[in-house]
């Protein structure tokens, strides 16, 4: 292994490894953490056993990112997804360290931590930071024994190897109350918060699509939920909302109400797949169908058309770690209609950038209301969320304190 960067002059050698390079926040985070460090002049590779870049953020196209592990599964027959992940990360952690030939100063680690423990047998010791989004353990339902039998090894083993991170990285207060909470025998240990950045530049260079090509008929009232077609992300609630509001409007106002459903969107995760069609099947159920799109794994473009256009966005997931879409929708000018848990109690704030309420239909429905009859509610909130998210949520801000904690480590 070659010495550190310190020792012998070269830029410090940061590897990012994460389970799939997709399309998500946690996935935005690794995205714009390692084009921040490589503008501070680190050199930066992205490991990770999947990566297609059909699917997955535009900027990874201009990262050094490397692919490993592939072959491995990522389910047996539809289940044994967190021990498949283990697996997979601690083989791309071994490949890494024994057939990569590559030579490396600090590794950044996040939502899997079984590499941890491999990476530590380096043979000149390495630095290891590990970023918290949220326990994994609490990602899921036990609601069998046999269940909580697969799990219990799964979960020590999440706590014990958090634990051997030299740094550990949470990406709200919220979340490092629940990693106190969760992980008791890290007492000892204090996670320090890193609020995910917004890298504007995302925004400001990409050209918008062409509103008319996502909705068939431009309404004047348009609605924008973004999330990656998963149940937990509770999008029902945003359909259900929509359907309240129906009974809030005139004929004449209701008519040009609209709601884009955007998310994330693989065919290889079954979840995705059963869940669009269960929403289909709700919207037509609930008679609105007709003022409703689901749009699929979208692109940058019909991203910033949407937000553009949009009177706000439903942000419908409860106790949602961090959140990075109603940064981007106030950056964006768009105010959001949050669920008032989690994450967006640190970046939304009530009746100034946008609203936060109870997860339920009418509350929502109640919200989205004062968009509709007060037309510059939106210019309003939305200035207010733009000037807090360049002063709260910079990515200057987010790239100088994650480089702070690599030097400190190197």
């Amino acid at each position: 292994m070659a010495a550190t960067a310190e020792a012998s002059g070269d830029r410090p050698s940061v590897f990012f490894l994460h389970p799939d390079l997709g399309i998500g926040g946690a996935e935005r985070l690794i995205v714009d953490a390692a084009v921040a460090l490589r503008a501070r002049g680190c050199r930066v590779q992205v490991w990770t056993p999947r990566y297609d870049p059909a699917r997955c953020f535009s900027e990874t196209r201009q990262l050094d990112v490397r692919v490993a592990g592939a072959w491995l599964p990522r389910s047996i027959l539809g289940r044994g997804h967190a021990l498949c992940a283990a697996l997979r990360m601690a083989w791309l952690a071994l490949y890494l360290l024994l057939l990569s030939g590559e030579h490396f100063d600090v590794f950044v680690c996040d939502q899997v931590s079984a590499c941890i423990p491999v990476l530590r047998l380096a043979r000149t010791r390495k630095k290891v930071l590990f970023y918290c989004h949220f326990p994994d353990q609490l990602l899921t339902k036990r609601e069998s024994f046999i269940k909580r039998m697969y799990r219990a090894p799964l979960d020590w083993l999440e706590e014990y190897t958090t634990g051997m991170a030299d740094c550990i990285l949470v990406n709200s207060v919220f979340t490092a109350n629940i990693f106190k909470e969760t992980f008791k025998s890290l007492c000892h240990v204090t996670p320090d918060v890193l609020y995910p950045s917004l890298n504007v530049s995302a925004f400001d260079t990409v050209t918008s699509a062409d509103i008319a090509s996502i909705i068939p008929n431009t309404k004047q009232f348009l609605f924008l939920s973004i999330n990656r077609y998963e149940r937990k992300k509770n999008l029902k609630l945003a359909l259900e909302a929509l359907h309240e509001l129906r009974g809030r409007l005139d004929d004449g106002k209701w008519k040009n109400v609209h709601l884009v459903l955007a998310g994330g969107y693989d065919e290889a995760v079954c979840e995705n797949v059963e869940y669009y069609e269960e929403l289909k099947a709700f919207a037509t159920k609930l008679r609105i169908d007709d003022h409703v799109t689901f749009l699929r794994s979208f692109s940058d473009e019909q991203k910033v058309a949407l937000l553009r256009n949009s009177l706000c966005v439903l942000y419908t997931p409860s106790n949602e770690h961090f959140g990075i879409v109603p940064l981007e929708a106030m950056y964006m000018k768009c105010p959001v209609i949050a669920v008032n848990s989690g994450g967006p109690l640190e970046s939304v704030v009530n009746n100034e950038t946008g609203f936060l309420r109870d997860p339920f239909p009418d509350q929502f429905s109640e919200a989205m209301e004062k968009f509709v009859k007060d037309p510059a509610l939106k210019r309003t909130m939305g200035a207010a969320g733009r000037a807090r998210v360049l002063k709260k949520f910079s990515s200057e801000a987010f790239a100088e304190k994650l480089y702070h904690y690599i030097h400190s480590l190197l």
